[in-house]
């Protein structure tokens, strides 16, 4: 079957997320899709992950609700179809007030991009006077992130057998530990989780050196 990774990629969210809600963990972040993937894939398959999407949010809302899941979707909405931004829309808003477990799903994401604009974003401010050049701090050049107001990754989990960040979280990624599991993401199980868990635990993290 034609793009049959992707819904075997859909069954190991929930394999994760669940070890998240089992484990207390309050933060996970996806990497959804990624602008370069978005921009290299055809239109015949975007509409498959499109609606995927649509699918996959009219039959897990209520789960999501009933387990306190908050959803976020975060990237550059300009490149989200309508009829998918009125799906992320309506999850993000039936979700805001629950707070066991914020699940981000990077879409249309890239870090330098996010980077950029947030740099764009700092620039329109100082022009319109809302802010001083010489008072930037870094914490208003958050603000102006993507991922504003999101703790940074304390672990990153990197599947698909590569050793690289492969532009997901760059800037917020500067203290995070690295996991590279020898699988692919359709394959990652909780076997898997559990040592990245128990690697981390371990860890002594010397935050600047």
């Amino acid at each position: 079957m034609p793009y049959l990774g992707h819904r075997e990629g859909i069954e190991t969210i929930k394999r994760v997320v669940n070890f998240c809600l089992n484990n207390k963990i309050s933060y996970l972040s996806l990497y959804t899709l990624s602008i370069e993937n978005y921009l290299g894939r055809s239109e015949m398959e975007k509409e498959y992950l499109f609606d995927l999407i649509v699918e996959g949010a009219k039959q897990g809302l209520q789960d999501l609700i009933n387990q306190g899941i908050r959803v976020c979707f975060i990237g550059d909405r300009t490149m989200f179809p309508a009829r998918v931004m009125a799906v992320c829309d309506q999850l993000e808003k039936e979700s805001a007030h629950l707070t066991k477990l914020q699940l981000n799903f990077l879409f249309c994401y890239g870090s330098r991009q996010e980077i950029l604009a947030g740099v764009k974003e700092m620039v329109r401010k100082v022009v319109a006077g809302e802010i001083k050049q010489e008072e930037i701090t870094e914490e208003q050049f958050r603000d102006c992130l993507w991922m504003r107001g999101i703790p940074d990754p304390e672990i990153i989990i990197r599947t698909g057998k590569f050793t690289r960040l492969s532009n997901f979280l760059l800037y917020q990624a500067a203290y995070s530990e690295l996991y590279f599991p020898d699988c692919l993401w359709p394959d990652l199980n909780e076997s898997h989780l559990q040592q990245a868990l128990e690697t981390f635990s371990a860890c002594k993290r010397n935050f600047g050196s």
